[in-house]
């Protein structure tokens, strides 16, 4: 069951406590606050279950805050920045929807 859809422009930006490359996208504040008040079902570490969009790809994943009250970050498959042309430091419009 689908909640709340927002859509937002953020910069891919490469995920630096990993030594292999991992690709994430940090939610702007006021989605990550609206989202964090927000009811959801229990998940591990704060993360929320979503669906993601960019360009014609679609996916089922988790957001992630990076701190207790920080925005929250979401993981870029490289199959799907692959499939849409973009990679670190590139400017990209995501669709998030909140599932409940």
């Amino acid at each position: 069951m689908s909640g709340v859809r927002y859509e937002f422009e953020t910069e891919l930006f490469r995920w630096e406590a990993r030594r292999d490359l991992w690709v994430f996208a940090r939610l702007p504040d006021d989605i990550s606050e609206e989202i964090r008040l927000q009811p959801h079902p229990p998940a591990g570490w704060g993360s929320v279950k979503v669906m993601m969009t960019l360009g014609g790809s679609r996916w089922s994943t988790s957001v992630f805050p990076e701190s207790a009250d920080g925005a929250y970050v979401v993981a870029i498959k490289g199959d799907v920045r692959r499939r849409e042309g973009v990679g670190l430091g590139d400017r990209v419009t995501l669709g998030v929807e909140t599932m409940l």
